[in-house]
């Protein structure tokens, strides 16, 4: 099912679908844990990465995402090794319990290696992984993705640990009731590690791109590429700061607060609710369209 972006009127049959879930006659599917990472690149003009899934995948097809997917029950490993802020932090930030808090960030960090190649870990020392495009790392990166390996012993192997404080949290969105597929995913920001670069590896994704992020929202506007609603709010709100460390200092104090689309009225029509802390992005960006 395609979301047009933001403010578009929602087509008459999917409003109608939302109707049958409202009223009860539907029943909604249960959303899936998951976690996505906007990564910020770019010396100069911010530029975040993003991937163009399949058109044939049952969720978002050909639709351009950023990297992320759903929490793996071996994601909540106590004894995964880590640096940064606790699990107690992260579940202040993103809401939720810290054994959620734990799993969402090893989530971000795994799903974030495994569809870019880019590591968000480094040893006990301080240092960060200087790069990650040896054959030894997607030999490892591939059995990540077929869950033959578990982050925990990934690092444990290479003596390496999360390293959380190269993350923020951003957002948080909820796919609406009234899709077959749902997901209550965080949104997190990181930069690129120095050294490392993103690969084209996902076997989600058929085609990748660095796009300044209102490049894609106008990309978005002129028909050019796909953006789901959250991606596309996202997008404006992270292009209005001016680079990498504008956007993550925002990110490290935020906390965020978990937002399901609803139906709104306009006028005749019938419009997704937008988070209240994004409207005045969204109109912002109207007034200049």
């Amino acid at each position: 099912m395609r979301i047009p972006t933001p403010p578009a009127a929602l087509p008459p049959e999917v409003v109608a679908l939302a109707r049958e879930y409202a009223d009860g006659t539907r029943e909604p599917a249960e959303p899936r844990d998951a976690a996505t990472v906007l990564l910020l690149g770019g010396s100069g003009e911010l530029r975040t990465y993003y991937l163009r899934r399949h058109t044939a995948m049952a969720f978002a097809g050909g639709m351009c995402v950023y990297p992320g997917g759903g929490v793996d029950p071996r994601d909540f490993d106590t004894e995964v090794a880590w640096a940064g802020p606790p699990p107690s932090e992260w579940a202040r930030r993103l809401g939720c319990d810290g054994d959620l808090a734990r799993a969402l960030v090893c989530a971000a960090v795994r799903e974030t290696f495994e569809e870019s190649g880019v590591l968000l870990a480094g040893s006990s020392a301080g240092e960060v992984v200087p790069d990650t495009s040896g054959d030894d790392w997607e030999a490892d990166r591939a059995a990540l993705e077929s869950r033959e390996l578990a982050m925990t012993d990934f690092l444990r192997r290479r003596d390496l640990v999360l390293r959380t404080d190269l993350l923020g949290a951003w957002d948080a969105w909820t796919t609406p009731v009234f899709e077959p597929r749902r997901f209550r995913t965080w949104f997190f920001v990181a930069r690129l590690p120095e050294g490392q670069r993103t690969r084209d590896i996902s076997g989600e994704s058929d085609a990748v791109a660095w796009l300044a992020p209102l490049d894609a929202v106008a990309r978005a506007d002129r028909g050019e590429i796909m953006l789901m609603p959250p991606t596309y709010l996202t997008s404006l709100e992270v292009g209005e700061h001016a680079g990498a460390d504008e956007v993550l200092e925002a990110a490290r104090e935020r906390t965020v607060a978990m937002h399901t689309p609803s139906l709104e009225p306009r006028g005749e029509e019938w419009v997704l609710s937008t988070p209240p802390h994004l409207v005045p992005v969204l109109e912002r960006h109207l007034e200049t369209r």
